[in-house]
């Protein structure tokens, strides 16, 4: 019943397997063949070669193991609360053992006086010690051999063991898996990298951290499967990035062009720092290379992205191409639109807006003229992927934001051509230097590391909602000297769905200290439309309003020099990186800005190292490696980005100095080696083949 690569043979094949089983595994684990479950390692390891006595256990959350007997049996309670409970003896005493869900399968398989190995958590309720949901074992010497120094604790859920895939059982599946496949198991690695780095074989190292013996057995079991899993992903990063190279050819801007030239020289009303010319360097290099660019372009909140996205743009149009900068909000799309009309207008450069909520004339007007190269530039949110809107000659295409756009959205951009355009894609979101060579390894990056001259930090406190009247005595003495506040609220998810409660009592509130017509107040959320939106923002802007109370639609975009202090109530709601987002949202001028940080009085543990982090630094990166640090990498890039993070045993921060070890080691393999021809690399070569899917050149652009 196997086909021919055992590997891709589906479970229900397995010994202890079968179909109904296999769909419940499907479902609860998402594995669905053999080397799914090979590669389904244990979260944690537990000594069952120690046993204990009932009258040694003295503390609650320990883990024991126990030799004894149950002698009765029976249900108690009704309905929801009706549970199964036993007591289980040995010479020293008993202890109770509960079941909160029990089953008739349950029932009839616990024997009465059979001696029994224990395995369970002890758990103490008004002072009375139990053990729920015990791995119970028959007592033979068969069973007391098998008991190896580590036992492997796989991931599991309630249903798996509702329906009696328990640990023990999974753990039985893997061990007949082991015996099935043993032979299949496939060395990887060429063997002058197993003898420098001194690494275990693939296949003992698969068997050794399913079954350890010991502890420094299971240590080298592990170190090989992170090399291994680190050494394909870096190797197939750096590959995808050569390949997109040869096979994807850009098209070559051959001079800078009048348009840069012009504004450089006549409309740029500021200097350049030095870190923005080096990343214009680094661009204008790539657009002039004849390669397709696919380029990351970080930059702390205020580093001055934006104004080097637009001076790329001139590059493209002063070669005769269409670009174009897509945005995650109609409020950012608006205000790159309004920033930069009237200098393209000096410049005789057509630009124009595209976002959903554009009239029905206006958009039919403007795909015309974008198919007919009329439109240079035009900036957008994700209307711009809509199939309808089609470029003449689009040549450089900017994603603005890009953690909030899939990279299936970004992908349809790339379609709107007949040859890739060049990329340039932006995020004000630091990425810690592990996560970037993970997960965007394959892009070229640049890194804006400067702030502007003059660019005064952020002063940030921490308060609870007691030092509130502290809190609206300082907003109103930065009112009375000119200055506009933020006060900003957060969502239930990251949705449109609000907390609309909080939103509109805080409006209130503020309403209440700051009475017109001493004070006006303006208030934006995700559900208005986008008219009164830059109606209220407008009036922001222009001053006319001195607090905007809004949610988290204004974390990106939205410059207004005049505001000096964010207030961002219920703080610990936030991640860190989007609590640096809002903050940046000041700072924007000449004058000191202020952040406050709102909680409630009591906090997790996370929640205050998350507020302590945001009161010490201002420096994105180090923020980033602290997120990084506390809610892993998935949560910071969204899983939209490229599926499932990549990794299943390496930990991008405990294991960071072997990831840049090992990237080091893969880049000079394929220097040496491009094609990965020599000998000593065929094997390398033939599993890479193995790991990529056939792909068309669209896919290279990431």
């Amino acid at each position: 019943m196997m086909n021919g690569d055992i590997l891709n043979t589906s479970i229900e094949f397995l010994k202890g397997v079968g179909p109904n089983r296999a769909k419940l595994i499907k479902n609860e684990l998402n594995i669905s063949n053999f080397k799914e479950l090979l590669f389904q390692f244990p979260y944690r390891y537990i000594d069952k070669t120690k046993y204990h006595k009932i009258s040694e256990i003295n503390s609650s959350g320990s883990e024991v193991q126990l030799i004894g007997s149950i002698k009765e049996l029976r249900e108690i309670g009704i309905g929801s609360k009706k549970r199964l409970v036993a007591n289980f003896y040995d010479k020293t005493g008993n202890i109770q053992l509960v079941w909160f869900k029990t089953n008739k399968w349950l029932v009839d398989s616990i024997k009465l006086n059979k001696t029994y190995i224990l395995f369970g958590k002890v758990n103490e309720f008004n002072g009375s010690k139990s053990i729920p949901h015990p791995e119970l074992e028959i007592f033979n010497n068969d069973n007391i051999k098998k008991r190896t120094n580590l036992f492997g604790v796989y991931p599991s859920t309630e249903n798996l063991n509702k329906k009696g895939v328990t640990n023990k059982v999974f753990s039985k599946l893997i061990e007949e898996l082991l015996i099935n496949i043993n032979k299949e198991i496939k060395e990887n690695l060429p063997e002058y990298i197993l003898n420098k780095y001194k690494l275990m074989g693939r296949r003992q190292a698969l068997i050794c951290i399913h079954k350890p013996r010991a502890i420094s057995e299971l240590k080298l079991a592990i170190e090989r499967l992170k090399f291994e899993e680190i050494f394909y992903l870096q190797i197939r990063l750096i590959k995808k990035n050569i390949t997109r190279k040869e096979k994807i050819k850009g098209y070559r801007f051959e001079k800078i062009g009048d348009k840069f030239d012009n504004f450089y020289k006549n409309q740029l009303k500021f200097n350049l720092t030095d870190a923005q010319k080096r990343v214009i360097k680094e661009i204008r290099n790539d657009l002039g290379s004849g390669a397709q660019m696919n380029r990351l372009l970080q930059g702390d909140v205020g580093s001055g992205k934006t104004i080097v996205a637009f001076m790329s743009a001139l590059i493209a149009i002063g070669n005769g191409y269409q670009a174009c900068i897509m945005t995650p909000t109609e409020i950012l799309s608006y205000q790159h639109y309004n920033k930069f009309k009237n200098i393209c207008k000096a410049l005789n450069i057509n630009i124009q807006v595209l976002t959903g909520s554009s009239k029905t004339s206006y958009k039919r007007e403007l795909k015309e003229d974008l198919k007919s190269g009329k439109i240079n530039l035009l900036v957008g949110t994700h209307a711009l992927i809509y199939d309808s809107v089609d470029f003449e000659n689009l040549g450089l295409a900017i994603i603005d934001e890009q953690h909030k756009f899939g990279v299936a959205q970004r992908s349809k951009l790339w379609h709107k051509n007949k040859f890739p355009p060049h990329v340039l894609i932006m995020t004000a979101t630091p990425i810690p230097r592990t996560l970037a060579m993970s997960v965007y390894g394959d892009l070229d990056m640049s890194i804006i590391d400067e702030l502007p001259p003059g660019r005064k930090h952020i002063k940030t406190f921490h308060q609870t909602n007691r030092d509130r009247l502290k809190l609206l005595d300082f907003l109103k003495n930065e009112i009375n000297h000119g200055r506009q506040v933020y006060v900003v609220y957060p969502l239930i998810k990251e949705s449109e769905k609000l907390d609309f409660k909080d939103l509109l009592d805080g409006y209130e509130t503020f309403s209440r200290d700051f009475p017109m017509p001493d004070y006006h107040i303006s208030i934006i959320h995700g559900k208005m439309n986008n008219e009164d939106k830059e109606y209220e923002m407008q009036r922001f802007i222009e001053n006319k309003t001195q607090i905007l109370v809004s949610t988290t639609v204004i974390e990106v975009g939205v410059d207004i020099p005049n505001a000096t202090v964010m207030v961002i109530e219920s703080a610990e709601r936030f991640g860190l990186s989007q609590l640096h987002q809002l903050r940046g949202r000041v700072g924007r001028g000449k004058y000191q800005s202020y952040c406050f940080l709102i909680t409630g009085v009591k906090k997790t543990k996370e929640s205050q190292i998350r507020m302590d982090t945001m009161v010490q630094t201002n420096d994105g990166f180090v923020i980033a490696e602290k997120d990084l640090e506390l809610r892993g990498p998935g949560n910071i890039m969204g899983t939209q980005q490229s599926g499932d993070m990549p990794f299943k045993i390496t930990n991008l921060i405990s294991d960071s100095k072997i990831i840049l070890k090992i990237r080091k080691l893969v880049e000079r393999i394929i220097s040496k080696d491009p094609r990965l021809e020599n000998e000593n690399n065929l094997l390398i070569h033939k599993n890479l083949k193995m790991i990529i899917e056939k792909k068309d050149i669209w896919e290279y652009i990431s």
